[in-house]
């Protein structure tokens, strides 16, 4: 049997349950499936095994420098790609001399907070706030006997919240970015916290920017943020924040 007779031959025995096959498949696989089956007979021996054509040495074979499946990839992706490629942002005056300054510093460290006393007032104070009364935390007896720290910790969150203030991002009177109209938190992509900061430990924050990029509004950073502790040489937390400019 020819191999285009074997492929033929199949191709009608499966048409024959095809809608059996489609109703076990979800809508988007059923999508993909339907897809995946035109391109396939578009292509040359999808032509061959259609018209039950045998191919031969006098074929004329398309030598354009792209295969024929390269060009129905290109002809279906490629105006896709025109269509969502981004228009050119305008900066303000305000938005285009911050982002040449940021961008000559990416790696560095633009800025580097007081240091602040993390007492247990204050992990207690944000306990009763986030109902998280862990002994870790809020019982310095306990601690001091079952804890391998010896004494009570501050929460990894209580630590990430402080980044506003141990980065100076919070002081109206000394605004980080002051020539942005507004400063517009967007998350992080991430955070760890390497080493617990315990009770009466005295923190700071620093600084880096990772990248700065413009966008419609004014600019968007990426910069790492690193906890330090007084005496203790690894960080208590490394977060990678994501904020926007507006000008």
């Amino acid at each position: 049997m020819k191999v285009v007779d074997y492929f033929k031959q199949k191709r009608d025995g499966l048409s024959l349950h095809a809608f059996e096959l489609k109703d076990l498949l979800s809508p988007s696989l059923r999508e993909h499936w339907i897809d995946f089956v035109n391109r396939a007979n578009k292509t040359q021996l999808g032509s061959l095994v259609m018209n039950k054509q045998s191919a031969s040495n006098d074929d004329v074979v398309e030598q354009s420098g792209k295969s024929k499946i390269e060009k129905t990839v290109v002809e279906n992706i490629a105006p896709e790609a025109v269509a969502k490629a981004p228009a050119t942002i305008e900066m303000k005056p305000e938005a285009e001399a911050l982002y040449k300054e940021l961008t000559a510093t990416l790696g560095e460290v633009i800025h580097t907070g007081e240091w602040m006393t993390v007492d247990q007032s204050r992990i207690n104070q944000f306990a009763d706030v986030t109902e998280d009364h862990q002994w870790i935390h809020t019982n310095p007896e306990r601690a001091a006997e079952e804890s391998p720290f010896k004494t009570t910790v501050a929460h990894g969150f209580l630590t990430l919240s402080l980044l506003s203030v141990l980065t100076d991002s919070v002081d109206p009177e000394n605004k980080k970015y002051p020539t942005a109209k507004m400063t517009v938190n967007l998350g992080f992509n991430q955070i760890r916290f390497p080493y617990p900061v315990k009770s009466d430990n005295r923190i700071r924050a620093t600084t880096k920017i990772q990248s700065v990029k413009p966008v419609k509004r004014g600019l968007e950073i990426v910069q790492e943020l690193t906890v330090q502790i007084e005496g203790v040489r690894r960080p208590g937390c490394v977060a990678e924040s994501v904020i926007q400019l507006h000008f």
